[in-house]
């Protein structure tokens, strides 16, 4: 397994990162239990997020005292005035049960802060860092022209942004021109929220960029276990692999719902980011557990779609998202009556 530096932050990990996100839908003994087992496995890099529930207080309850100084903690706040990045800042290091945070990013920002652009937030994580209580300014996106926009400033010390094997030109554009400008550049949503389920073909796509540290989402002991194994049994690409993610690539070309959930929450009640990809979920996970009662019910929903279109206002990938929930859910009554098979 590859170390690699984490731009400018001097931050040497291997590239192999642990996304916290996931460890919010199980107990608390569980994800100590998880979280301690993957230090134990060599992970260092564990990003978390004010907005993750319970995570921070997780992570916090894992890595307390001892194990602190031997790994790396990043969080994010959806603080959009002072205030509220002060507060989410106070509350997190209080959850982390730590003096400080490594990474401290605006998360899923809606613009490229900057000192004096009159909302004093860049000014908020210039204060935070002379007091100590981070040590590096980072951010993160979903729109690609905002990362781009980023990256080409000296501003932020790290970038994160969706990036999987389904990434296009532009976004692997960006991971270059981090390298260049010394940002370090972390990847979310590597299994494109889900739709990916081939661990080897998406760490042999990631492992080819040497500037680039994956956050896998986990949630359960099997799947770290399998993030793991690569530690010592790296994937390197080879034609192989090379050809399924062709055709990966193919399958899913398209306008399609990374499952990211900016769109939530919907006024008519509808799970958006589940219901609006359940076609391609029907196809890519064993089907029959999205074909009981509970999702029946939950697609049932978009026959109340209000069509606001609140969803499409705040969707990153700029989608239609009522006409994708309203495919899917012909696709999905298709399904339920047998006349297509999954």
């Amino acid at each position: 397994m590859r170390t690699i530096t984490l731009g400018c932050t001097g931050i040497q990990v291997p590239q192999n990162g642990f996304g916290v996100l996931p460890l919010q839908r199980v107990d608390t003994q569980e994800a100590v239990a998880i979280l301690r087992r993957a230090y134990e496995g060599g992970m260092r890099y564990f990003d978390t997020a004010r907005a993750y529930s319970d995570s921070e207080e997780k992570i916090g309850l894992a890595f307390a005292g001892g194990l602190r100084e031997k790994l790396y903690i990043a969080s994010k706040t959806m603080g959009r005035t002072p205030e509220d990045f002060w507060k989410d800042l106070e509350t997190s290091l209080g959850k982390l049960q730590t003096d400080y945070i490594d990474v401290y990013q605006f998360h899923c920002a809606e613009q490229v802060y900057r000192p004096g652009d009159g909302t004093g937030m860049y000014e908020c994580m210039e204060e935070a860092k002379r007091q100590g209580k981070i040590r590096h300014i980072g951010i993160t996106f979903h729109k690609i022209g905002l990362a781009l926009e980023a990256a080409k400033t000296d501003l932020y010390a790290t970038i994160q942004f969706p990036f999987s094997y389904l990434a296009g030109e532009k976004e692997e554009e960006l991971v270059r021109l981090c390298r260049e400008n010394n940002v370090g550049f972390v990847c979310m949503k590597g299994l494109a929220g889900g739709l990916i389920n081939n661990s080897r073909a998406a760490m042999a796509f990631v492992a080819q960029f040497d500037n680039a540290l994956p956050i896998w989402g986990i949630q359960r002991e099997s799947e770290l276990k399998e993030w793991l194994s690569y530690m010592e049994d790296t994937p390197t690409m080879t034609e192989e692999l090379k050809e399924f993610i062709a055709q990966e690539k193919k399958s899913l070309s398209g306008d399609f719902c990374r499952g990211c959930g900016y769109c939530m929450p919907c006024p008519a009640g509808i799970t958006i980011n589940q219901c609006a990809r359940m076609s391609l979920m029907l196809r890519r996970a064993p089907a029959k557990a999205w074909l009981n009662d509970y999702w029946q019910g939950e697609m049932k929903k978009i026959e109340g779609c209000l069509h606001c279109n609140k969803c499409m206002s705040h969707c990153p990938y700029e989608l239609n998202t009522p006409e994708l929930l309203q495919k899917n859910y012909e696709d999905y009554k298709r399904v339920l009556a047998g006349e297509v098979e999954v």
